[in-house]
């Protein structure tokens, strides 16, 4: 996968880009990543960017130039057709099923976005997909890129040492993943619940499967809404429920 990223700050993509599984992913060839500053893209001799709206308001916008020109830019150097992506917090909520959109894909452009916003002709004519990250406002769309970014990363096939790891995440199932411990069996007088030591596979997937659905149940509830269950869950589901009135009374 390549993955070019167009910000007025790269620096900021330094650090995340060269730790942990982005560094892995890259050190094994499964992603190139390319951080532009759209800025050497402006037409004018100070390199302006920005300019201010017209019709008149606060702050400044994004001017269509030098970002059209550095997606053009990055076209043309490669065959392949890249989803270009705008951080923006009007676009669709990311989940990680679009996470697993993406992913799918061999190349993706994260334009960053600063000031009071876009040129609307970015918007409607040059990007594929608009994205927020969540309800609320950053400074810029560099922080949202990063999160895509790796969340789409360890998704590619052989980035994470086990190939399961990403299958059962939370959210991957549309429940949340339940309860893990690892050693001391006992610590501070907190054990680790006894089918996990018993050794018998079938007990242990019936309760995590249990937790899953109780965690979900509990803190995210709305996604049990348009969750296939099977009988077997739904049963369980009223257990919980069932367990959860008489502990309340």
């Amino acid at each position: 996968m390549r993955i070019d990223v167009l910000s007025l700050f790269p620096n900021m993509f330094t650090g995340v880009l060269n730790e942990s599984i982005l560094k892995r992913a890259k050190e094994i060839g499964k992603v190139e990543y390319n951080v532009i500053n759209f800025r050497e893209y402006a037409n004018n001799k100070h390199n302006t960017v920005d300019d201010y709206p017209y019709g008149g308001g606060a702050g400044m916008v994004l001017k269509p130039e030098p970002i059209f020109n550095a997606v053009e830019s990055i076209k043309a150097k490669t065959s392949s057709k890249p989803r270009v992506i705008l951080l923006c917090p009007q676009g669709e909520q990311y989940t990680q099923k679009k996470a697993e959109e993406l992913a799918k894909e061999e190349h993706l452009v994260f334009i960053c976005g600063h000031y009071e916003g876009y040129d609307e002709r970015i918007r409607m004519h040059l990007v594929t997909d608009e994205i927020s990250i969540g309800d609320y406002v950053l400074t810029g769309g560099e922080l949202g890129a990063m999160v895509i970014i790796d969340s789409v990363v360890r998704l590619l096939p052989g980035v994470l040492g086990n190939e399961d790891s990403p299958v059962l995440d939370s959210f991957s199932t549309g429940l949340l993943e339940h309860p893990q411990y690892t050693r001391p069996a006992e610590f501070r007088g907190m054990k680790v619940p006894d089918v996990l030591l018993s050794g018998n596979h079938q007990l242990i997937e019936e309760w995590r499967r249990k937790q899953s659905l109780k965690r979900t149940l509990e803190r995210r509830p709305d996604l049990l809404h348009h969750y296939p269950l099977s009988d077997q869950d739904k049963k369980w589901l009223e257990e919980i429920k069932a367990k959860k009135h008489d502990s309340n009374l």
